[in-house]
């Protein structure tokens, strides 16, 4: 890789406690263009994330110090930033739990390098800058709906009471889907921006579900954010972007 596209590569940070299979997921990720940092503990990488802002993370569960899902719970806190869980569990309710707490997807070991490195470009295609597209620098920052403003470069959400609520990097990126094309129904595969999605992947269900209990008066009875069954989801709002 040239000095100049080293320095444009998207930064992952990876959380890995077993260091060979930590350096397998670090040179893999370099082999296909990007730059990568490794951690092997919970609060070393937490530590880093704060003082590197990575692009993504990449997160085992099974960890020396703390717990992973402890981790991606505080990184979303401190530092929003996408996340890909990649773990030797492989229950549904470790999946969903998460999922539930923010991260982009959920990977089980022993896994093929190149399904991690499609995950990983799937998930920047969606959420973050991709290192192969010309930065949109002209999009607008903050978007007015229903009362709410929301601000896409702070990833922090204004409630009509003035309150500030932070997003993750997926929900935050959902949102900015829903916010570009209000009042018009959007399936899976727009809303994740990708062909070919798992009919039973429910990961969206999941992030819409989040998105809810944030802005909605009661989530079980949505007005923001609908469902239209068998088709997709609708932001009913007019949407002002400045």
């Amino acid at each position: 890789m040239k000095a100049s596209d080293a320095a444009n590569a998207a930064l992952i940070h990876v959380l890995e406690d077993e260091p060979e299979i930590g350096r397998l997921i670090c040179t893999t990720l370099e082999e296909y263009g990007f730059r990568s940092e490794l951690s092997g503990s919970g609060r070393q990488f937490l530590l880093r994330a704060r003082q590197t802002s990575p692009e993504l993370c990449i997160v085992d569960l099974g960890l020396p110090d703390m717990d992973g899902m402890q981790v991606v719970r505080e990184l979303q806190e401190r530092q929003p930033c996408a996340v890909l869980i990649l773990t030797g569990r492989n229950d549904v309710t470790d999946r969903v739990l998460g999922l539930e707490l923010g991260a982009d997807d959920y990977l089980v070991k022993p896994f093929e390098p190149r399904e991690l490195v499609a995950r990983v470009r799937s998930i920047l295609r969606r959420y973050l800058r991709n290192p192969n597209r010309d930065d949109d620098s002209t999009e607008p920052q903050f978007a007015a709906f229903a009362s709410w403003r929301f601000d896409t470069q702070r990833l922090m959400l204004t409630a009509p009471d003035g309150r500030e609520v932070h997003l993750s990097a997926a929900e935050a990126g959902l949102l900015k889907t829903l916010l570009r094309r209000p009042n018009k129904i959007l399936n899976r595969e727009q809303l994740l921006g990708e062909r070919d999605v798992d009919p039973f992947d429910r990961s969206i269900d999941v992030r819409i579900s989040r998105l809810r209990r944030k802005l909605e008066e009661d989530p079980q009875d949505p007005r923001i954010i609908k469902t239209v069954y068998g088709a997709g989801y609708m932001l009913t709002a007019s949407v002002d972007w400045s």
